[in-house]
């Protein structure tokens, strides 16, 4: 089976779509109506029917199973995340269900959790071999992201839209790229993901490589019918090597969910200017009916062409190979790149570096999760061990095409193309550079036991930027202490976590800082080990007079959901307080409404409603003066109005 990555531009054409209709008087089940939804790739819909058939005492495994799976297609990980915790630990789960959990774990930057997964599933089924990159990978990343590199990772928004851009090709101060174009900008589309067809945009380059004027190309190489890019060129721009998807009717035909589709595979083009016009060759190569042929990369003398490739006689599901440039102008024979950088996986996105470097993807090496960015020294089929790029170059997304466009002694720029969680849409592209920075600007911290006062070792610390971007993690050490290097002029929050407690996190920040500076500061975290323990939910907020969760309260509430997650056996009361304004029995219905919204929203999230009670308390348990009829401040009824948990078991 080919890597995601690769198939997403081999064109799934959808020839005919076959379905049961049901007849007039025959409604579908809820069971057989989501599994029809979920056939026909509609995820989100299949997934609010699951979360009802599931929320039960006994929920079957299958619906779980699909439910989970539903969240990962969504690219909502974090959901995902909490499903595959309960498919996991129902007895007849398959071991297969460890390795979907611990790709999941790892794209949520879970390295320990993932590795603790992975080595379950190497015990269980007793085959270490499948996981052994993979465990290899976490031990890695969790080194990585807790001293990230100097590079500094920018997304170019002005550039990425909700769908995707990748492959950067810079030529002076614009740069062609690949893209699918905004939805109504071309009528057709790919008949698997709904989505435009890929073409070729420019955008104009500034000195700090950020992007902006993005325009679709206007040349003869965009008027395909299907998919086209990526793009590269010559050092003189008048030749051009053009990813596109063959447009005969030559691929082969699969059967996939009652609706047929035709994978049409890639081909490279040669496109030469002449006279203001391309004179388009195909690459001698190609062999759509067999296999692929795409991603083209030139060496520094323009002598050799890489490419990428499924052609027989490789090493894994896509290699990289090359051709040698004829006296004749001709390019030779195929060969192979060889085993220092090619696996039995997944290799692709070529690039030769300002100093020479080969710069690629591969899943088939210790990495951080999906495609990571490898460099190697060498040429042909003769290359030095490859080096991860680690992190934030690597994700637990897919990261690729990384390539530069300056280097010298004080500074390395480029850019690269991610699905890193953060972005814009699915792939984005983001600038990179990794100039010494003249202020220094740090943050210490400590983690302690919020009831004893004790410091925490190995509390998990992460920093996050622009909401949830990971910037770094790593575990408090032995005396609590946790230490990270920030940027200038940047918001961040930074979490605090550890089992059998409950997080606490601080935000930060390094706007208006004009000298170098170290900032402290403190996470108190509460135990979870007492029952009968009350711990209030900071900053849950509720429009006046309503019971709905509000997206603000959802977010803090995700951490509660966490909590529950990563502690299986805690049971909880929720509870809802009013203050004193309005009438009693009117507060204490709105607050019991309000306690099992919560549960509902908790519920939604993967916890099982088994493990949760409802409880609305009104104006009975007022934390200060403002009972009825005394005069208080807007602040002090505030204090009043507030959502705790009760531990009832652990």
């Amino acid at each position: 089976m080919m890597n995601k990555k690769y198939t997403r531009y081999i064109f799934l054409l959808g020839l005919g779509c076959a379905f049961h209709a049901a007849s007039a008087q025959e409604q579908p089940s809820l069971k057989r109506r989501a599994d029809q939804l979920y056939t026909q790739y509609k995820y989100a819909d299949a997934a609010s029917i699951y979360l009802k058939l599931v929320d039960t005492k006994k929920p079957k495994l299958t619906d779980l199973e699909r439910l989970a799976d539903c969240y990962q297609k969504m690219n909502d990980y974090e959901a995902a995340e909490n499903w595959y915790a309960r498919v996991i630990q129902d007895p007849e789960s398959k071991a297969e269900n460890l390795i979907s959990y611990g790709a999941i774990l790892k794209s949520n930057s879970r390295y320990a959790e993932a590795k603790k997964i992975l080595q379950t599933y190497a015990s269980k089924s007793g085959d270490t071999k499948r996981v052994g990159n993979e465990i290899a990978g976490c031990d890695s990343a969790l080194v990585w992201m807790a001293k990230p590199t100097a590079h500094k990772i920018k997304n170019e928004a002005q550039v990425n839209t909700a769908f995707a851009e990748f492959g950067v090709f810079p030529m002076g101060n614009k740069i062609l790229y690949t893209a699918e174009p905004d939805q109504g900008f071309l009528n057709q589309k790919d008949g698997r993901t709904g989505n435009p067809f890929l073409r070729v945009y420019t955008a104009d380059r500034s000195a700090d490589n950020s992007l902006s004027a993005k325009l679709i190309d206007k040349s003869s190489y965009n008027d395909e019918n299907y998919h086209v890019g990526p793009i590269i060129s010559n050092q003189k721009g008048n030749v051009l090597f053009v990813t596109r998807t063959y447009p005969g009717q030559s691929g082969e035909i699969s059967k996939e969910n009652k609706t047929k589709f035709r994978t049409n595979n890639l081909e490279l083009y040669i496109y030469t200017a002449n006279n203001g016009k391309y004179e388009a060759v195909p690459f001698p190569y190609n062999e759509v009916k067999k296999y692929s042929v795409g991603h083209a990369a030139l060496s520094q003398d323009e002598k050799t062409l890489y490419f990428v490739s499924d052609m027989p006689g490789g090493l894994g599901n896509t290699d990289i190979w090359y051709c040698e440039l004829q006296n004749d102008g001709s390019w030779g024979k195929p060969q192979n790149a060889g085993p220092a950088i090619n696996t039995s996986q997944d290799e692709m996105f070529p690039n030769i570096g300002t100093d020479g470097t080969l710069y690629y993807s591969s899943n088939g090496l210790p990495g951080m999760g999906g495609l990571d960015i490898f460099s190697v020294k060498g040429a042909k089929n003769s290359w030095s061990k490859p080096l991860n790029l680690r992190y934030p170059v690597n994700s637990a997304g897919d990261d690729f095409a990384f390539i530069t466009n300056s280097a010298n002694e004080g500074a390395v720029m480029g850019y690269l193309s991610s699905n890193r969680r953060g972005g814009v849409g699915n792939d984005d592209i983001y600038s990179f550079s990794n100039i010494k920075p003249k202020m220094i600007l740090a943050l210490k911290g400590l983690t302690l036991n919020k009831k004893t006062g004790e410091t925490i070792a190995a509390a998990t610390v992460t920093l996050y930027a622009n909401g949830r971007q990971i910037v770094a993690k790593q575990s408090s050490s032995a005396d609590g202490t946790f230490f990270f290097e920030l940027a200038k002029e940047t918001d961040y929050t930074v979490l605090g976590r550890k089992d059998k407690f409950y997080s606490d996190s601080a935000m930060v920040t390094t706007k208006g800082l004009t000298k170098s500076d170290t900032l402290s500061v403190t996470l108190r975290l509460e135990p979870l080990f007492e029952i009968g323990k009350t711990i209030a939910i900071r900053n849950i907020h509720y429009d006046f007079d309503k019971d709905n969760i509000r997206k603000d309260a959802a977010k803090i509430l995700d951490e509660l959901v966490r909590t529950m997650r990563d502690n299986p056996t805690l049971e909880i009361e929720l509870g809802s307080h009013t203050d004193s304004r309005g009438i009693d029995i009117y507060n204490l219905d709105l607050s019991q409404r309000r306690a099992r919204s919560v549960v509902n929203y908790l519920v939604s999230r993967g916890i099982s409603r088994s493990r949760l009670t409802a409880k609305g308390y009104g104006e009975t348990q007022l934390l200060n003066r403002c009972a009825n009829g005394v005069k208080c401040s807007v602040a002090e009824h505030q204090a009043n109005r507030r959502t705790e948990f009760k531990i009832l078991k652990m």
